[in-house]
């Protein structure tokens, strides 16, 4: 992690005092990054008319304005710059979702089931849904339309990989609870013994992607209720498929792309990268974040999660007519629920790292188009230090020596916060990114990637 220079002493993360709050502001940035000019030929250079090869959509979840900030504040500087700002053409979309048996009428505060469902397919559908419309039907999804037009696949993750996000590439039930094959109590007429097509891990390993990595090794590890593979795991369905089966980083890097890989990091969800002190009501002593002591040594990080999907992916055997991935950074969400911005804002440094990677490598291959946005906004506030809140808030001192305070106050102290009906970034670079520009709605990302892959 940076260290602070404050007051010409070089100070590490635990080493900070009261001191800090009175060192220079100025030691980090280097001033305002302003844009001398006229900036109408660089965005001209940037609109990119034709087909890709290549897509990588990353999803930061519950990734909002305000959780972009305090992450550039924190490791950057106020006038510093994550990768993802880098992005030459960026918009927003609308994140709304539709009430089940109704998709007439607007839920104004989606989750990241309803939210995922529309980019996936295009359509939107209610809380909870995984890739069904509103009635409950399937609906076809940008990765299993890429698998048909023969491009290779990847969903990659710091989740579960049965959690809401990767789960609508692959699946399709009713109820974002329906994980593991013994998990289907919220969904009966999806599971097997009963005619469906299974858990989520079910259809995951049946939709076969390239390549699957994050956690949720519990529900591969569940039985599988009726069908061939009855008294079996679904990890014995996915070796049975072809699947290799790595759980650690060196696995991870001696992967091969002749088979098609699953990487099982955790057996839930993937640990965060950096812990602090949670809000609270009244507010924190100014403090540092600190490396997660629980983050196993061997997990690897989502940008080398990313660096490895992409070198799996671009392959010119087999079906190299190209690649969709879609990538991750789950546990923005999980952690502004918990109301613990070092947690936040480790995670979103993160999936900055993993942008880097796929940035830098679409710099190379022009014909990939990278896109990042969220699912849907979250509950963290950048405010005074001095504020009242009624809520949860705690104070981070940032890399440039500054308290920062962080406000959580969209449910009650100690309940879990919500997420909020805003809209959110959306940024992209390489063929077809322009379609992002403006105002436009999650579900236009179903069609601006399935234009730029060409996919019916």
């Amino acid at each position: 992690m940076t260290r602070l220079l404050t007051r010409g002493r070089l100070l590490g993360a635990g080493a900070l005092s009261a001191a800090v709050l009175v060192a220079a502001p100025f030691a980090f940035a280097q001033g305002p990054q302003f844009f001398a000019g006229d900036r109408t030929p660089a965005v001209r250079q940037a609109v990119k008319d034709g087909p890709a090869r290549n897509v990588i959509l990353f999803i930061g979840d519950g990734m909002g304005d305000s959780e972009i900030t305090a992450a550039r504040n924190y490791e950057h500087g106020a006038a510093g710059r994550l990768a993802l700002d880098e992005l030459p053409l960026t918009g927003s979309y609308t994140t709304y979702s539709v009430q089940k048996g109704d998709p007439g009428t607007p839920n104004y505060v989606p989750d990241s089931a309803a939210t995922g469902s529309a980019w996936a397919t295009g359509s939107k559908t209610y809380n909870g849904a995984i890739s069904v419309d509103a009635h409950g039907n399937p609906l076809p999804t940008l990765l299993e339309n890429a698998k048909r037009a023969g491009l290779r696949t990847g969903n990659v993750t710091t989740a579960e990989l049965q959690d809401a996000t990767p789960a609508v590439l692959g699946s399709h039930v009713v109820d974002r609870d329906c994980k593991g094959p013994q998990s289907m109590q919220k969904c009966p007429a999806n599971a097997k013994e009963n005619g469906g097509a299974g858990s989520i891990a079910e259809q995951l390993v049946q939709t076969a992607p390239d390549v699957l990595l994050g956690g949720g090794k519990k529900y591969f590890d569940q039985t599988v209720q009726a069908g061939e593979f009855k008294g079996r795991t679904v990890l014995d369905q996915a070796k049975q498929a072809g699947y290799d089966l790595v759980t650690d980083r060196a696995g991870l890097q001696a992967a091969r792309a002749d088979r098609p890989l699953l990487g099982l990091f955790a057996g839930g969800n993937m640990e965060v990268q950096w812990t602090g002190p949670g809000a609270k009501v009244g507010g924190t002593d100014p403090t540092r974040c600190e490396a997660n002591p629980k983050l196993p040594a061997a997990a690897p990080k989502l940008a080398e999660m990313t660096g490895k999907a992409i070198e799996l992916l671009d392959q010119p055997q087999g079906r190299g007519k190209g690649f969709f991935l879609q990538v991750e950074g789950a546990s923005i969400d999980k952690q502004d629920h918990a109301a613990n911005p070092c947690g936040q804002i480790g995670e979103t440094v993160g999936l900055d790292a993993a942008v880097k990677v796929a940035t830098d490598y679409a710099k190379s291959h022009p014909e990939t188009l990278v896109l990042i946005s969220a699912d849907h906004g979250h509950t963290s506030q950048i405010i005074p230090n001095d504020a009242k809140s009624p809520g949860q808030t705690a104070t981070l001192i940032t890399n440039e020596g500054v308290p920062m305070t962080m406000n959580y106050a969209t449910n009650t102290p100690g309940e879990s916060q919500e997420h909020t009906g805003t809209q959110v970034r959306v940024a992209g670079m390489g063929p077809g990114a322009a379609n992002i520009v403006g105002l436009t709605d999650q579900t236009d990302i179903f069609r601006t990637i399935g234009r730029a892959l060409g996919l019916r």
